[in-house]
């Protein structure tokens, strides 16, 4: 979700319905070094509240300061991410690297509980590759040393975001802890957040890439767990609204020119799976201004 989860997008997916959000990736040397991109990272709105703010890093004492550089800024919670799978995470021995070493997952859940007034809670994945699932005693770890919650992404490191996510394991985590268990892994409509709740027994559904380009799938995943029946996906009018609504937001953050650029990603998934698309999201790849931006958009609607 990094470069994606920006406050423009939480915005629009508490509006769809999210129970909470958390922000990008931070890293703790980042914060520690007082880079002002990685601070630009943690800003956030009243709006966005319950917001945990998502910290990564591989030294106790340096994910210990930044805790307490994240609790100055009051958000509900810090989270430490023990699942990012990305090279550049993982080099520095952060992210699910530190699943190799529960002996340091342990000194950096400690140190951070320590530092901090807020609750902290984790993310996990099942491990680092097939040969080593780890999901339930690090849980259990986490547990001891003080977590709040844990969210189990059912992959491990190396699958990256291919393959199946393996859901007994959250079920695996849920029976062996008392703290809430949130599920992630290819959630992607109301029915899969319905049948991990049922197969796993978690306590909360984690969804990230299923909602890019969908942030209404939080609404329509509440309104089928409540009633069972599916809510009509938007149409392409409500769709284009919903994503001009989103550039608006993150014009408002960021300044027109930055906020086009980097708002090119949402946009081809936004338009992802209609007829055109290829064409449309070279032409809308090409903007720097948020009329011309509209006015392709409208242009769609009636070609």
């Amino acid at each position: 979700m990094a470069g994606a989860a920006d406050s423009a997008f939480r915005m629009i997916a508490k509006e769809g319905g999210a129970a909470m959000v958390y922000s990008e990736l931070v890293s703790a040397e980042g914060l520690v070094r007082d880079s002002c991109k990685t601070h630009d990272l943690m800003v956030f709105s009243p709006q966005e509240r319950p917001i945990g703010i998502q910290l990564f890093g591989s030294e106790p004492k340096s994910m210990a300061e930044a805790a307490r550089h994240v609790e100055a800024l009051q958000p509900d919670l810090i989270d430490i991410n023990f699942g990012c799978p990305v090279k550049k995470v993982i080099k520095h021995g952060a992210g699910s690297a530190v699943l190799k070493d529960l002996s340091l997952l342990r000194s950096i859940v400690h140190a951070v509980v320590q530092a901090s007034h807020l609750p902290v809670t984790m993310k996990i994945r099942i491990g680092w590759d097939h040969e080593s699932i780890v999901a339930v005693e690090a849980a259990r770890i986490c547990e001891c040393e003080g977590a709040s919650a844990i969210t189990v992404h059912a992959r491990t490191r190396s699958m990256g975001y291919s393959g199946k996510a393996d859901w007994t394991v959250i079920r695996q985590v849920k029976e062996a802890v008392q703290i809430p268990v949130f599920g992630n892994g290819d959630v992607i409509t109301p029915q899969d957040a319905k049948h991990m709740l049922d197969e796993t027994g978690c306590d909360l559904v984690m969804i990230g890439r299923g909602a890019m380009g969908r942030p209404w799938i939080f609404q329509h995943v509440h309104h089928f767990l409540q009633t069972g029946e599916l809510l009509l996906e938007p149409t392409l009018d409500e769709r284009f609204k919903i994503c001009l609504k989103h550039l608006d937001l993150s014009i408002q953050q960021k300044g027109e020119k930055r906020a086009v650029r980097e708002m090119r990603k949402q946009f081809g998934w936004y338009i992802k799976g209609l007829r055109g698309a290829s064409q449309l999201r070279a032409e809308l790849f090409q903007m720097t201004e948020r009329e011309a931006v509209h006015a392709r958009l409208q242009a769609f609607l009636t070609e």
